[in-house]
């Protein structure tokens, strides 16, 4: 093997290494701050550093599957392939959750109902010592929702208040949320939500109020930390009420 040659077989295993580091280091930054191992400023920055070698490797592999495409005796093809397919989504999600926090209202605390949002009282005791206040921000807070979230509304079925209430505390524990507190006779339900990766706490409260013909149901959901929860407290309650919807 001539050594052009020895260089191009080389190059595809060691972009496919280095595509596996930052793989793993990416997936390392969350779940050893959520086991406690390190703060949230050292998992911030391991994933970054990740992203960051992660886009190069990226461009690596794009080079080395170049130089190994399939014809003349080539090796590692299939490798640098492999390389550019893990690196390639190690960098683009934290790209892209970076770009959404850009372009999405540094908050945190999103309600159906932001004139007299659900107020928190079993999960007080756990949100004590968080950064984040349960207290809602008031109308500066509800401007920048209805303008990033105007999907975010309550939901009225025609079933009893009673007939609502099973339906969504049974929708709650499908998707998995913690129940913290249930209340049937005052409509409340309040909750945890563990993010996966990272392992946030993010609190939430269902409220089921009559109406004629029927029943409404709002819902509030609160991050425990970060200034900005890049989008994720809207989309669990649109899913959330979605689910609903669907069961009633």
């Amino acid at each position: 093997m001539m050594p052009s040659e020895t260089r191009r077989s080389v190059l595809a295993p060691v972009a496919l290494a280095l595509a596996l580091l930052c793989a793993i280091a990416a997936g390392a930054s969350g779940l050893g701050y959520r086991s406690g191992l390190w703060g949230l400023g050292i998992g911030f920055g391991v994933l970054q550093w990740a992203a960051y070698a992660a886009m190069a490797v990226c461009v690596l592999a794009l080079v080395a599957a170049i130089l190994t495409r399939p014809g003349r005796g080539r090796h590692g093809f299939a490798a640098a392939l492999l390389a550019l397919l893990i690196a390639a989504p190690t960098f683009a999600y934290p790209a892209w959750m970076l770009d959404r926090a850009k372009r999405l209202p540094n908050i945190h605390d999103i309600s159906t109902d932001t004139d007299n949002p659900p107020q928190y009282i079993a999960v007080l005791p756990a949100r004590a010592n968080a950064p984040n206040s349960s207290q809602y921000g008031g109308a500066a807070i509800a401007v920048q929702q209805h303008q990033a979230y105007p999907g975010v509304v309550p939901l009225e079925t025609s079933s009893p208040m009673d007939v609502t209430f099973s339906r969504a505390l049974a929708v709650a524990r499908d998707m998995g949320f913690e129940i913290v507190a249930t209340d049937p006779a005052a409509g409340r339900i309040e909750a945890t939500d563990t993010t996966r990766w990272f392992g946030f706490k993010d609190d939430i409260i269902i409220r089921i109020t009559p109406r004629p013909g029927g029943s409404r149901v709002d819902v509030r959901s609160t991050s425990r930390i970060g200034s900005s929860d890049v989008g994720a407290n809207a989309r669990r309650i649109e899913r959330y009420l979605g689910k609903l919807s669907r069961a009633s």
